[in-house]
């Protein structure tokens, strides 16, 4: 698998600082082990990406996509390609969902996992 690059590492290490409010929604919803005891990192380059927040245990991936990913679906369909190929499955939930609605995502999420476990 790629490295990431310095770069993204830098860009990872920024967004953790600057997060928007949707991410910290999800990282309340996601920090300590609060779904059945799996551990999520945040803002974490992997290959030539950064993802919003991963178990690398699980392979799993969650993206909060705000109205740019409206704009970038190829881009987006290429980058989740990428991080399936490598063995990830990422769940994408929209800004608004998340903001109107977190235990909805917090339940989507810990379904996946059960699914999963």
């Amino acid at each position: 698998m790629e490295k990431p690059s310095d770069r993204n590492r830098a860009f990872a290490r920024r967004s953790r600082i600057a997060m928007t409010d949707t991410e910290t929604e999800v990282w309340r919803l996601l920090r300590d082990r609060r779904l059945h005891g799996v551990k999520f990192r945040r803002q974490v380059p992997i290959g030539p990406y950064v993802v919003d927040f991963v178990c690398h245990v699980l392979k799993l991936v969650i993206e909060a996509d705000g109205g740019v990913h409206r704009l970038r679906e190829e881009a987006d369909a290429n980058r989740d390609a990428w991080l399936a190929e490598a063995g990830y499955t990422v769940l994408r939930f929209d800004n608004s969902m998340i903001l109107r609605n977190p235990n909805l995502v917090f339940e989507g999420i810990r379904e996946h996992i059960q699914r999963r476990g």
